[in-house]
């Protein structure tokens, strides 16, 4: 009875050991395609309002690029949290973008009734492939990727963000 025991104890913590490596690997990013800054500056996006916009005049500028859904509840949590660091990266011309995969009816009702007051773009489902541009294998959301003004990815973020390790991590550009 005891060495049944032990050997379901030896089972157990074998698969919680394999468990925890398995999830780990499916939450961390894996390291950004090196065109997918490119292929970021590359696209023509619809605003909330349907005007098109070109990425590329976000170009030359740190960036904080926050993939998100109106259906994602930590993508809903971090928004206003994520509208307060664009107010302070502001001034040191550092922006926060969000890239909503999303309808647009949607990004409009909810960037009003938040109050985001930081640039939203609709990219619909066209913006996972993006995503996996950037490590983002899992297809999990929100994900962030912070990039420096050079136009390098300096680091991707999977699910809600640690917002003092963003803050960090912006310090450290």
């Amino acid at each position: 009875m005891k060495l049944k025991t032990i050997l379901f104890s030896l089972i157990a913590i074998a698969f919680a050991v394999l468990g925890a490596a398995v999830g780990h690997r499916m939450t961390t990013p894996e390291p950004a395609d090196a065109k997918a800054v490119d292929i970021l500056f590359a696209q023509v996006l619809p605003d909330p309002q349907g005007k098109m916009q070109p990425l590329t005049q976000w170009k030359n500028k740190p960036l904080v690029v926050n993939f998100w859904a109106t259906w994602c509840a930590p993508c809903v949590e971090e928004m206003p949290e994520l509208a307060q660091l664009n107010r302070e990266l502001a001034p040191v011309g550092a922006r926060v973008l969000g890239i909503g995969i999303d309808t647009a009816d949607n990004i409009v009702r909810f960037a009003e009734k938040h109050a985001i007051d930081f640039p939203l773009f609709v990219a619909g489902a066209n913006a996972t492939e993006l995503t996996r541009r950037f490590g983002n294998n899992a297809g999990g959301l929100p994900f962030t990727v912070l990039i420096d003004a050079s136009g390098a990815v300096r680091k991707t973020y999977l699910g809600r963000l640690k917002m003092d390790e963003l803050r960090r991590d912006l310090g450290e550009l």
